[in-house]
């Protein structure tokens, strides 16, 4: 389910468009271009909407402080640029733009590939953090096609047997469309949990659980502080190498493949640390559209059966029902939308008042409705 889901009567709904302002308002006073402004905000709205609220507004000051500190560029009409180009991939230079901007540049140019001759594959290089991998792949998605992206990130994963931060949590993110607008979303971390997490169980003065982290001995931690330092880190999806956390490391170097290596830029550890705002990160990415009917036919069907055979597993004791990827992020978005708002911990929108103080902006406008 949501990362917090949070239905009680102390929860603090916002409306959508409010969300988006409030991160276009902080975005522009960082230093970002109108329209960069509202793509990246865009990004964190439908983050916090599916659920994924480690990558929604609380990655909002992380953003600012990048452009304000010129880690990335934003007060400029440069596009990302294609250094080279066959029929079916592209290798794009992201010329150290916002990433989400980036991002989706380069999707648009996998699924017109896609479109032409089946198959889109852009490898990028020069980027900047992007978001929720999902974002992207759901984008081919939406237009029949299966979407893949995935990206690098600093050095947080700490290697089966290690104990130091060597690869990113590098997520990998499938969208496959199925009949009547069902679909398959996949969108993971190859760590446990993704950092942002860990960060929102330090916002809400919660322990993580046993198995999300290491401290700096290499063992694990459920203290988010211990975890979230440099000599800390998270472990591999899969946890110990008992529990084959070794496949969650090869995951996130499989990831590394596709991003850094194929595409020139930084990879694993030579990528900057995420608290480093000055100068470029060169993170790499790689975005794949594929078109099913370039293959064989009845896709949206056999995907839809498969779909509902999963749905339909008698479910096991104490649970109510089973779910395919994507479910969770639906029943949160539903959940909002009954709501009238995006619900939010007391603590996350105190933190978002706090910000609104710290750089003068607008705060949000709070709908106070369970």
């Amino acid at each position: 389910m949501a990362e917090n889901s949070c239905c009680a009567d102390s929860c603090v709904l916002v409306a959508r468009e409010e969300l988006h302002a409030f991160c276009v308002r902080g975005l522009q006073r960082a230093g970002a271009a109108g329209d960069d402004a509202s793509v990246l905000a865009d990004l964190l709205v439908s983050a916090d909407y599916r659920g994924h609220f480690s990558h929604g507004l609380n990655r909002l000051e992380f953003y600012m402080q990048d452009l304000m500190n010129k880690g990335s560029r934003g007060a400029t009409r440069q596009e990302p640029e294609v250094v080279k180009e066959t029929v079916a991939t592209a290798l794009v230079d992201g010329h150290n733009l916002l990433g989400p901007v980036v991002g989706r540049f380069s999707m648009d140019l996998a699924i017109q590939k896609a479109k032409d001759v089946g198959i889109g594959w852009v490898s990028v290089r020069g980027s900047n953090h992007f978001g929720i991998a999902g974002w992207y792949s759901m984008r081919a998605q939406d237009q029949g096609l299966l979407g893949m992206a995935f990206t690098n990130t600093s050095p947080q994963l700490v290697p089966t047997r290690s104990r130091q931060q060597t690869l990113g949590t590098n997520p990998i993110s499938l969208a496959a469309p199925a009949n009547n607008g069902d679909s398959m979303v996949l969108d993971m971390a190859t760590t446990v949990v993704a950092f942002g997490k860990v960060e929102m169980k330090k916002t809400l003065n919660q322990d993580v659980p046993l198995g999300w982290g290491v401290d700096s001995t290499g063992k694990p931690s459920t203290d988010p502080d211990k975890v979230m330092a440099a000599d800390g880190g998270l472990m591999p999806l899969g946890g110990p190498e008992e529990t084959s956390g070794y496949k969650g490391y090869g995951l996130a170097m499989l990831v590394e493949v596709f991003c850094g290596i194929l595409s020139g830029a930084d990879y694993g550890h030579r990528v900057r640390h995420w608290t480093q705002h000055h100068g470029a990160a060169n993170l790499g990415q790689c975005f794949v559209a594929i078109d099913p009917e370039a293959f064989a036919p009845g896709f949206k069907d056999r995907m839809s059966d498969l779909l509902d055979h999963c749905r339909g597993l008698e479910p096991a004791e104490g649970e109510t029902e089973v779910l395919v990827p994507g479910d969770p992020e639906r029943q949160h978005m539903a959940l909002c939308d009954r709501k009238g708002g995006i619900p939010y911990q007391p603590q996350q929108i105190v933190w978002a008042d706090n910000l609104a103080q710290k750089y003068g902006l607008e705060p949000m406008v709070k709908l106070h409705r369970p």
